[in-house]
């Protein structure tokens, strides 16, 4: 017997984040380089968008004054 449509996973990205507002900004060669060391730093495994937002929420927790 087929299996019926709700047996069969559905293909596709899974969610990461959840729906959120989109923010797209252009960086320069010496910043992306910047970010792709610390990601290669921190293992190689977390993608430049989740390197950005690991780097952001930091920043945020220790605002200079």
């Amino acid at each position: 017997m087929a299996k019926s449509i709700r047996d069969i996973k559905k293909l596709g990205r899974p969610k990461t984040t959840g729906t959120g507002l989109l923010v797209a900004l252009r960086l320069q060669s010496p910043l992306l380089a910047a970010i792709d060391k610390f990601i290669a730093d921190d293992g190689g495994t977390l993608s430049r968008p989740a390197a950005i937002r690991r780097l952001v929420e930091a920043g945020l927790k220790h605002p200079k004054k």
